[in-house]
């Protein structure tokens, strides 16, 4: 059966992302002295070897004596769209799930479509050795199977402060599936509410920080850290039932990798 090419790109993109990303939680967690724990992930399962041996896994620590500014790389092209979305509980973590094409954003010529939105607490990557409250990761995907480097992630760091706009929105949503491994539907949401903050961003190749940890992933962590309540943070949570404290991966070895940080005002 023929299908429009604009359909089978709508199609790709609602699959291909999660796939990649393990959604059973009881295959991993983030306990203390867990044997599925983060130390363990490359040992659970071959396919997720990469999370033991691979070189270039996520996430990092964006210490200033490893990163090189540049004002080449360009301002993040987004082209976002308002579609219908859902919030789901996923055990380890609560999603926000487009059901359609939502939009992309532009990298070197490339689009890489919007597919979901993650919470980690307390944030993942770390800059000169600070670890903020929460990260939010933006995925996306491009329908593009013969590229290298497919998936790209937009990463925003939180610290304790004013409430944030989007979390507020969800949050009797989140309250609703609490505790239960559950998906709701939540109506039309426009990704470009989720509002990036400052135009500097820091640009490495790294690895999803969840199973099975594939590499080749493009980073994109804006400089500049926003604001969230500690009842937000408390409340993401609370909302699932790994009975974790935190459900961040611990800081990878950089492993030589180059570090960018995106500045337009910087001169060569």
């Amino acid at each position: 059966m023929f299908l429009p090419k604009f359909l089978t790109l709508v199609i790709f993109f609602l699959h291909s992302t999660t796939a990649q990303e393990v959604e059973n939680e009881t295959e991993f967690d983030y306990m203390k002295g867990s044997e599925k724990g983060p130390t363990h992930w490359g040992d659970l399962k071959k396919e997720w070897r990469e999370c033991k041996n691979g070189k270039m896994q996520s996430p990092i620590d964006l210490s200033r004596h490893n990163v090189r500014m540049v004002s080449g790389l360009g301002k993040l092209k987004k082209n976002y769209k308002a579609q219908n979305a859902s919030i789901t509980n996923r055990g380890h973590d609560i999603a926000l799930t487009w059901k359609k094409d939502a939009g992309s954003i532009n990298i070197n010529g490339t689009k890489f479509f919007l597919s979901q939105c993650h919470w980690h607490s307390p944030s993942e990557h770390t800059i000169n050795g600070r670890r903020y409250d929460l990260e939010l990761h933006m995925v996306h995907e491009s329908p593009n199977k013969n590229l290298t480097n497919n998936i790209a992630v937009i990463g925003l760091l939180f610290k304790i402060g004013l409430p944030d706009p989007t979390l507020s929105k969800f949050s009797k949503f989140i309250k609703a599936i609490a505790n239960e491994k559950a998906e709701k539907n939540i109506g039309i949401i426009d990704p470009s509410e989720i509002k990036l903050g400052g135009k500097k961003y820091y640009r490495y190749m790294g690895s999803l920080t969840v199973p099975p940890c594939t590499e080749g992933v493009i980073w994109s962590i804006n400089k500049k850290i926003r604001s969230v309540s500690r009842k937000q943070v408390k409340l993401l949570r609370d909302a699932v039932h790994d009975h974790a404290e935190k459900n961040a991966r611990p800081i990878q070895p950089l492993n030589r990798r180059g570090i960018q940080l995106y500045d337009p005002k910087h001169k060569k």
